[in-house]
């Protein structure tokens, strides 16, 4: 899926929007481009001074584009209990990406896996965890801690990905942020 940077830049905005409506009561104005009414995963990231500040999507499709954007950007903002919520002081310092995922790709062999281009979700009897395709290139990670980051994200052994209870899935996902614009 390819996105226009004017349907981007319209989805960044929604998504600062929607997090300032919090505060201010004004409600956020949906974009209408034709590709964000399909039904993707969507992650939205908050970032404060190059720092994590919240996190929080759908892996699936859900919703739209542009609904789950605006209910991901208030959820990164507000629940993600990482954090505590977010301030109206901290909005103007935030800055926001915007993950749109493709679909999952069940993982056969771990020698599928790109760094940089692939994402990856487990899903355990115990536990399951997911990293967007950014975050190994940002912790520079080889693909051995990159699986068992994922594992201890998930509360998992280091080598559960291995367990044949294990589903292991890959994603690519279109990945935007405000400083791009």
């Amino acid at each position: 899926m390819v996105i226009s940077n004017e349907a981007k830049k319209a989805l960044l905005k929604l998504a600062r929007d929607s997090i300032a409506y919090r505060f201010t009561g004004i409600p956020p104005v949906k974009p209408t481009y034709p590709e964000l009414q399909e039904k993707r995963g969507v992650f939205v990231t908050l970032n404060k001074h190059g720092q994590l500040r919240g996190c929080i999507g759908y892996i699936q499709g859900y919703k739209s584009i542009v609904d789950s954007v605006i209910e991901m950007a208030q959820a990164a903002a507000f629940e993600d209990p990482r954090f505590p919520p977010l301030r109206q002081s901290e909005l103007p310092e935030l800055e926001i990406e915007i993950s749109i995922l493709g679909d999952l790709i069940p993982v056969n062999n771990i020698d599928e896996i790109v760094i940089g281009r692939d994402g990856l979700y487990i899903q355990h009897p115990y536990g399951s965890g997911i990293f967007l395709p950014q975050v190994p290139v940002e912790w520079n990670w080889d693909l051995p801690t990159y699986l068992k980051e994922l594992c201890r994200k998930a509360g998992l052994n280091d080598k559960d990905w291995m367990d044949p209870r294990a589903q292991l899935f890959r994603f690519e996902a279109e990945v935007f942020s405000e400083s791009e614009f």
